[in-house]
Formats: C-alpha cells, sequence, structure tokens
C-alpha cells in the first residue's frame, strides 16, 4: 500500500493573539514518525491539530499527497478521518459508560470485538468487560493505544502517548508506535519524552 505524504507549507498559528509558529515547512512520508517537541505552550498539540486537519493554520497550507487539504470540503476530510486517520489524543476520548470492548470496536459484534480483544491483552487491559470509567489515566491512554491500533490508520497523530505511563508501558508504547511507522503509517508524535523523541527518524523543535 502507498504511503501518505503529509508537507506543511509556510505554516502559522495564532492561538488567543499569541504567534505560536510561522514560517514552518516540512515533508514527512509513510514509514516515519516525527517527533514534535517543543516546551509546554510551544504548539506541539496545536501542530498536530493542524496536520490532522482539525482545525485551520493561520496561514500557510497543510498538503496531503500534493493535494492542499483545507481547502477540502468537509465530505472529503470526513472521510480522511474515518478511513486513512487514528488519533490518540491527551484525553483519549474514552466513553466511561461502556466497556474496554466497545472503548476499542465502537460496536458489539463478536467478529470485531474478538479482534479488539487482541489489542487490549497487548497493553496489559485484561478487564475487557469493565467499564472505562475503572482505569486510571494511564491505563486509558493505553486503552485509546488500543482503540488506534485496532483501526489502523495510515496516519497517526498521537499526543504525549506516553504520559503517565510507568517506565515499562512507556517502552511498549513507543514499540507500538514505531512498528506502526516499519508497517507503512506516517506517524506524528507530540511529546515531552525524550526518550520517544530521540527514537523518531525527524524531530521538529517548536518554540526556538
Amino acid at each position: 500500500m502507498q504511503g501518505i505524504i503529509v508537507s506543511a507549507d509556510q505554516l502559522a498559528a495564532q492561538v488567543g493573539g499569541k504567534l505560536l509558529f510561522q514560517n514552518l515547512s516540512f515533508q514527512a512520508n509513510g514509514g516515519q514518525t516525527v517527533a514534535l517537541i517543543g516546551q509546554s505552550g510551544a504548539g506541539k498539540t496545536t501542530l498536530l491539530n493542524l496536520l490532522g486537519l482539525l482545525d485551520q493554520p493561520s496561514k500557510g497550507k497543510i498538503l496531503i499527497n500534493g493535494e492542499n487539504a483545507n481547502s477540502w470540503p468537509a465530505r472529503k476530510r470526513e472521510k480522511f478521518w474515518r478511513e486513512k486517520a487514528a488519533f490518540l489524543y491527551q484525553d483519549a476520548g474514552i466513553i466511561d459508560g461502556e466497556s474496554l470492548l466497545y472503548n476499542v470496536s465502537l460496536t458489539k459484534a463478536k467478529k470485531s470485538q474478538d479482534q479488539a480483544l487482541h489489542y487490549l491483552k497487548m497493553l496489559g487491559l485484561a478487564q475487557a468487560h469493565e467499564k472505562a470509567a475503572v482505569l486510571s489515566g494511564g491505563e486509558k491512554r493505553r486503552l485509546g493505544l488500543a482503540r488506534l491500533l485496532y483501526k489502523g490508520g495510515r496516519v497517526i497523530y498521537a499526543d504525549e502517548p506516553t504520559a503517565s505511563l510507568d517506565a515499562a508501558n512507556r517502552q511498549l508504547v513507543t514499540d507500538l508506535l514505531l512498528k506502526q511507522a516499519q508497517a507503512g503509517a506516517l506517524v506524528f508524535i507530540a511529546t515531552h519524552d525524550d526518550a520517544l523523541a530521540k527514537k523518531c527518524d525527524t524531530r521538529i523543535c517548536l518554540g526556538e
């Protein structure tokens, strides 16, 4: 399967009157891991949102396979999110009132839940039928990653994926994200985790 190419062209972001970054240009290809690094408030999550087409830049363009994705109609953006993208954000989008299995597969079909169970076990979440409300913050992060792996996006957007995790689980999450890139996905990671950033192919430092 051909990898997806995502490019930033003279990108700028201003939030609440504060200019976070400007004139930012780069290209990232399928099979790469790209770390977005910088101090708190430098704009890592903002850049991740722009690259994922969740927000519009103040200036510049996001190109996906050479197309100006910022001009895509809503239907085409939604198709990209549904078919190509997978997100792991800090709140993880967990549905507390549903089981871990449902949170991964978003369905109660047995075949899909069997596949979801595989990823839950991989991430050490054996209590598959319990409500997600019982999980700690770190466990919810791993649950969000299980959902991401289950979906199998060609472009992955991960915001602080190793936050709130102990050393063993940080290593597990790092290895799983790197494996997604080895399988051809383009993986963007906003992170404060120096060890994770150093293992990425490219590092984009904001706030310098």
